[in-house]
């Protein structure tokens, strides 16, 4: 009877522990939250692209530059400031436009010209420097004044615009050291307004700066880029920019001095993968035009090629991973595709910032970014999980209570 009493509790008291067991474990493994899965990230391998060969003239100085890209930023030959000629009026407008500035759309003010000036014209002449007509009580407009500086580049009406500007050949000259270096031309001297000087000097470095200078002035910008202009009181005449309209050049000045050469102060645009480029160099010091013009177009011809597009990311590229218990493994992958277009052998990093822990995530949700850079360019892709995380199931937690009972 007591053997029966007992083996009776034992039933009773060995049922209630393993209903209590199971009021612990099924809760425990079947509604425990599930450790999010961290991020493995993966190595990334830069674009393979070869160094530019640019090919400079063997004479004077050479450099160029392309607006965005500092590191296509070069020179060669002399460091040394070197005769500028013609293109020293560039430095005249700008400086006269500090104290008569004109805005697009704008003639300006009405610029009547004295018999001093009218006298210029046989005073530049006889210098074997080029001049236009220009008759004492004749008048242009400030703009129509600049355009016979810049686009004739007519000596007689550089030398007008200076006086008429600032009162007097000394207060202008004062005015453009001032201008020089308040802008960083320090290698740029200017000794007289039209370039007839040899003593006019800069370096191709400083005349790349100079160059940017005009182009930021939405004036200037169109007046080099003119390839003729008619006016009743002076006549036709063209610009003397040899290049201007061909191979992308669309401005800026050329200069010629018979014993120091003939130089070139240009801008090329054209365009790569979906990207404009705009370069600006310069070419000091060759013996004539043919000279100048064939080394302006090599040189602009191999710098264009040293510019590619590349590849960055492609839609469904993978940057990371990520691995569940249950062995279910999902990829953090490129949103979109991208590329950049970029200088020589530039080369392109990326940092990849992944979401550090998911859970339970769908196809498709946020899963992070990389951001690649190369030089000053940076281009950020938002990356997203390739498929979905789901529960493992009730079997699974069922039989590996482990990983669910065990703390991140």
């Amino acid at each position: 009877m007591n053997r029966r009493r007992i083996r009776r509790t034992s039933a009773i008291v060995s049922g209630s522990i393993l209903v209590i067991a199971l009021g612990t474990y099924l809760p425990l493994t079947l509604l425990a939250p599930l450790n999010p899965a961290e991020a493995q990230v993966a190595t990334y391998t830069s674009p393979d692209h070869a160094a530019a060969a640019v090919v400079w003239p063997g004479y004077g100085a050479s450099a160029i530059s392309a607006a965005g890209f500092p590191e296509a930023l070069a020179s060669n030959g002399s460091a040394e400031p070197l005769p500028i000629a013609s293109i020293s009026k560039l430095v005249t407008v700008l400086v006269a436009l500090e104290v008569k500035p004109l805005a697009v759309g704008e003639n300006g003010p009405t610029v009547t010209f004295t018999a001093a000036n009218s006298a210029l014209f046989a005073k530049y002449t006889a210098m074997n420097g080029k001049a236009e007509p220009m008759k004492a009580g004749s008048s242009l407009s400030e703009l129509d004044l600049l355009r016979v500086v810049l686009v004739a580049s007519a000596n007689n009406y550089a030398d007008a615009l200076a006086s008429w500007a600032y009162g007097s050949q000394p207060a202008f000259l004062s005015a453009a050291r001032s201008w020089l270096n308040a802008n960083g031309l320090t290698h740029t001297t200017i000794v007289e307004p039209t370039g007839i000087s040899p003593k006019n000097t800069s370096t191709a470095s400083d005349l790349v700066t100079l160059g940017r200078l005009a182009l930021d002035n939405p004036v200037l910008a169109t007046i080099v880029s003119t390839k003729s202009v008619s006016l009743p009181s002076v006549g036709d005449f063209t610009n003397t920019n040899g290049l201007l309209g061909h191979d992308g050049v669309d401005g800026i000045k050329s200069g010629t001095l018979d014993e120091y050469g003939t130089s070139l102060l240009f801008a090329a645009d054209y365009h790569v993968g979906g990207q404009d480029i705009r370069l600006i160099g310069a070419v000091l010091g060759a013996a004539d035009h043919d000279t100048l013009y064939g080394a302006v177009r090599s040189l602009l011809s191999t710098v264009k090629s040293g510019f590619r597009e590349v590849t960055l990311a492609t839609k469904g590229q993978v940057f990371a991973s990520y691995s569940t218990p249950w062995e279910h493994v999902v990829k953090a992958v490129a949103q979109k595709d991208a590329t950049a277009v970029i200088w020589s052998d530039t080369p392109v990093t990326a940092k990849i910032q992944p979401t550090h822990e998911i859970g339970l995530v769908a196809k498709g949700e946020s899963a992070g970014k990389v951001t690649f850079t190369a030089g000053e360019m940076t281009v950020s892709v938002p990356l997203v999980v390739n498929h979905s995380i789901t529960d493992p199931g009730p079997w699974w937690r069922l039989v590996n209570p482990v990983p669910l009972l065990q703390k991140p």
